[in-house]
């Protein structure tokens, strides 16, 4: 179901230096979140007055994951599909959780969190379908994983609410009573009507993040029961407009070095990706959401 390890490793596996180029310092390859007051649909250069960094963003995301899944310096924690160990340090260094210990389907980004050697984390190549913890966790987070959990033939046949159901159930297995879960995921709105937004939206979902899909709002608020409560819900399209506009600028500016390293179609793939990504965002392909949710116990 949805995202092998091989198509994994055609997301996420081009080279991490390759990557470490145009993401942030600490390599999360998710949304940051941007102070709302300084959000707007036509973007400002990087840097403008007021406006946090990129680097920034990224940790302030981290900040309220930890807070939506309750993080506290006695807890441990299990992060669902914890890419190149950005979060995994966040908890790690700055809420100090006692244990930090992800799992992911990528080779390249499991060899990165262990070149950190970070304290009190660990991390495995293991598929979330075959995770089996030795002992349970004080609180789950997850961010922007469960696009990988259906592909989209499978969305057509109408199965993606009990996948992504069996996801909560698996999660309800991993945590403790009275375990809260930081959730992020990017949404799928609406279908584009111009034929060039249809056909560049197609090409990312099949030449860079194979075997996946992203879910509908309404799809994980039917999924979540009967193993967790939804106690907040906050969506935050501008800021990954933003976010992708960020990464997309840093791409460009590395242009000759990453076509004299991993050659033009990369770099060629990845601007009209990213430019897919601002596009789609700004006209509500696309969303993103956050959500704090609760074991049911």
């Amino acid at each position: 179901m949805g995202s092998s390890k091989t198509d994994i490793a055609v997301s996420y596996d081009v080279s991490n230096d390759f990557f470490r180029l145009w993401l942030d310092e600490s390599m999360s390859y998710t949304c940051g979140i941007f102070d709302d007051s300084v959000l707007r649909a036509e973007m400002p250069p990087p840097g403008h007055a007021g406006e946090r960094s990129l680097e920034e963003a990224q940790r302030e995301k981290h900040r309220i994951l930890a807070g939506f899944a309750h993080l506290t310096p006695e807890k441990s924690l299990l992060d669902i599909g914890c890419g190149w160990g950005a979060n995994l340090e966040y908890q790690a260094t700055q809420t100090r959780v006692k244990h930090a210990h992800g799992i992911t389907l990528s080779e390249a980004q499991a060899a990165e969190i262990r070149r950190r050697g970070l304290p009190n984390v660990t991390a495995e190549v293991c598929s979330y379908l075959d995770y089996k913890p030795a002992e349970k966790f004080d609180a789950v987070i997850s961010i922007c994983m469960m696009e990988h959990i259906v592909s989209p033939q499978e969305a057509r046949e109408g199965k993606s609410i009990p996948a992504y159901r069996n996801y909560f159930r698996l999660a309800h297995e991993w945590a403790k009573p009275g375990a809260y879960f930081g959730l992020q995921t990017i949404l799928r709105n609406f279908v584009p009507r111009d034929r060039q937004d249809v056909k560049d939206v197609g090409w990312v979902t099949y030449e860079i993040f194979p075997g996946g899909i992203t879910p509908r709002l309404e799809e994980i608020i039917a999924a979540v029961n009967p193993y967790w409560e939804v106690l907040e819900v906050k969506t935050r399209r501008l800021d990954y407009m933003k976010t992708t506009w960020h990464w997309r600028d840093r791409l460009r500016r590395h242009e000759a070095r990453i076509r004299a390293h991993w050659g033009d179609k990369v770099y060629d793939d990845y601007d009209r990706y990213l430019s897919t990504c601002v596009r789609g965002f700004e006209k509500h392909y696309q969303s993103l959401a956050q959500y704090s949710l609760k074991r049911i116990d």
